[in-house]
């Protein structure tokens, strides 16, 4: 088993040869900090806009180092990703109760509110919002066949299924949630006919929706690296950002001076200098078989490309790749002490054999199956759970992540917005709520430490319980809900 090594992703297209590095001082119209979907987004829909702009992107290892290179390939239409830590959480309530418009019928919530700033959302504006997001998927996929990149796109739907009496109450108050708005097109699949889509042991319902598409998120971020190159952005690579300051990024190898400059670093935000606690940076790990024989995948199914998801309290994710593999995502150590970033994907092997065990859970025909490569990723964790786009323009400085694991659409929709912002273009995409949003910082050192592993280890002390034959929802999640603020 590889472990490492960047990712599958990586592994499987081939480790890229690195652009040259920064050559010393430099002027420019826009500095990006970042080349993952987020700044690359931005730099491609900047040149469609203004193209006599002179944009470099400042990238610390290669185009796609990061969470963009390393994720489960889900081109989804999340608004803001709580989910990933908390039970399938509506983006929409998140939105509405940080606003005081208050909660979604079935009780989700939104997530650690406080120390949040928007302004108030009308609930056509929360519509209309989701309705975007649903559009990037399409977007997304428009400008991949544009720019020629063959990233193993197939629109399948996201498939989240309930195994448990506990989960299966969960889906259901969710489905009934999201079905009373206009814009979630989602649908409740009964065990019968979840079955015949995934066969997951031991499925009880399920939930299907069709704004998502399977990618390969390395072949995606490569071409899009090479598409903005094409329309010349300078993207340089080798080159370690140290400090955003009002019209310069300061680098190990010379200073970026710009009217502009945006944050693009998700994950790796902490790494600045004075930002370490303004977002956390959570690790999520992945396995991936070998390829899996077509007899086995007859009693499986899985034929339409849907990316799949549980309703557990520790998320998983995983998609069926293009040369029929799984690629099964979840989590390993969620956060490492002093808001430490990994090294290269490596993770440690026992995630590996749990997450593999979840993995046989789900389909038992993988018994024999082998598990080939193990790596992980860092996303970026707001203090609230709520991404967020914005322009300080009294500085220059903008930003855009806090995606919560759910980001390849929303960088999409996050670079235009940055676009808009950027070049004073008031549009509906600069009156979405995630605009100028922001949360306080996070805990000092060892409570946040402490904080995520207790309710990490509290969640996952539930999904066992759940799973040994509880009916109802465990109270050690109920608890580490109101800690959490999904209560």
């Amino acid at each position: 088993m590889i472990n490492g090594k960047t990712s599958h992703w990586w592994h499987q297209l081939g480790q890229p040869s690195r652009r040259p590095g920064l050559p010393g001082d430099l002027t420019v119209d826009v500095a990006i900090v970042g080349a993952g979907f987020t700044g690359l987004w931005t730099a491609y829909y900047l040149k469609q806009a203004r193209p006599n702009l002179k944009i470099a992107v400042i990238e610390q290892e290669h185009a796609g180092y990061g969470a963009s290179g390393r994720n489960g390939g889900w081109l989804t239409n999340s608004i803001t990703g709580g989910r990933e830590q908390y039970l399938k959480q509506s983006g929409f309530a998140a939105f509405l109760r940080r606003s005081g418009l208050g909660r979604l019928p079935g009780g989700f919530g939104g997530g650690l509110a406080s120390g949040s700033t928007s302004g108030p959302v009308s609930r056509d504006t929360v519509e209309r919002f989701q309705t975007l997001f649903n559009q990037t998927v399409t977007e997304v996929m428009r400008v991949a066949e544009l720019e020629g990149v063959d990233a193993d796109i197939k629109r399948g739907g996201e498939f989240n299924v309930a195994y448990t009496p506990a989960q299966e109450a969960r889906l259901r108050r969710f489905a009934a949630a999201e079905q009373r708005w206009r814009s979630t097109d989602l649908q409740l699949l009964e065990a019968s006919e979840a079955r015949a889509k995934i066969n997951v042991a031991g499925t009880r319902a399920a939930i299907w929706h069709p704004h998502c598409a399977r990618i390969h998120p390395a072949k995606l971020v490569s071409g899009l690296a090479e598409a903005v190159t094409r329309l010349g952005v300078t993207i340089y690579e080798g080159t370690r950002a140290i400090e955003l300051e009002s019209g310069q990024v300061i680098t190990d190898h010379g200073t970026v001076r710009a009217d502009f400059v945006v944050r693009a670093t998700e994950g790796f935000t902490a790494n600045l200098k004075g930002l370490k606690r303004l977002w956390l940076p959570m690790n999520s790990s992945m396995i991936a078989t070998e390829p899996i024989a077509p007899e086995i995948w007859d009693e499986i199914g899985w034929r339409e490309g849907e990316t799949l998801g549980d309703f557990a309290h520790v998320y998983m994710y995983a998609q069926r790749t293009a040369d029929d593999r799984i690629a099964f995502g979840g989590r390993g150590v969620p956060y490492r002490y002093g808001s430490r970033t990994d090294n290269d994907g490596t993770t440690q092997p026992v995630t590996a054999q749990t997450l593999g065990d979840l993995l046989r859970r789900f389909f038992p025909q993988l018994q024999n199956t082998r598990i080939e490569h193990l790596w992980s990723g860092v996303l970026g964790v707001p203090r609230d759970w709520s991404a967020t786009v914005g322009l300080d323009r009294s500085t220059g400085i903008a930003w855009a992540g806090g995606y919560v694991g759910t980001g390849v659409a929303a960088t999409n929709l996050a670079g235009r917005t940055l676009t808009d912002l950027i070049i004073g273009e008031r549009s509906e995409l600069t009156e979405m709520p995630w605009v100028d949003h922001r949360a306080r910082r996070w805990e000092f050192e060892p409570l946040r430490w402490i904080a995520t592993r207790g309710l990490y280890t509290a969640y996952g002390v539930a999904d066992r319980q759940e799973f040994a034959g509880r009916k109802t929802t465990s109270p050690i999640a109920k608890i580490a809900d109101v800690i959490t603020g999904r209560h």
